[in-house]
């Protein structure tokens, strides 16, 4: 299953510190860790919420992933809000076996630096040039 996570600069620091292989795990006030379904949701998320989030410092990150079909198939899909905004809900004390079953490497494939980013974008990685 091809998922997609909407996340921030700090988040997307510690991934890259594990090879771009797994999510860190989750802040005691993050119960749950959420990968939407579809592109253009991790789209909205990233440009609404992350770069106006202190913790992603202004600027917000689509990534995409894979985890094997039939271990997401034992997650039902949510709906949050809407029809089109689907996402799998992996309890925090489960997400260490679900970065076990992750196929790849976790890639970024867009960046939206909101208006109070500092610094430059690398068009070829969408990383901060001092990433």
């Amino acid at each position: 299953m091809i998922l997609y996570r909407p996340t921030g600069l700090t988040e997307l620091r510690l991934v890259a510190a594990t090879g771009w292989t797994a999510w860190p795990p989750r802040l005691p006030e993050q119960p749950i860790f959420y990968p939407v379904l579809s592109l253009e949701y991790a789209r909205k998320i990233a440009r609404v919420w992350n770069v106006k989030s202190a913790s992603s410092t202004s600027i917000g990150f689509v990534t995409r992933f894979e985890v094997q079909d039939a271990f997401a198939a034992g997650y039902p899909v949510q709906v949050a809000g809407g029809r089109t905004h689907e996402e799998l809900w992996i309890p925090a004390d489960e997400l260490g076996e679900f970065n076990r079953h992750i196929v790849g490497k976790i890639e970024v494939l867009e960046s939206y630096p909101g208006p109070n980013f500092e610094g430059e974008i690398d068009s070829i990685t969408r990383l901060p040039a001092s990433f």
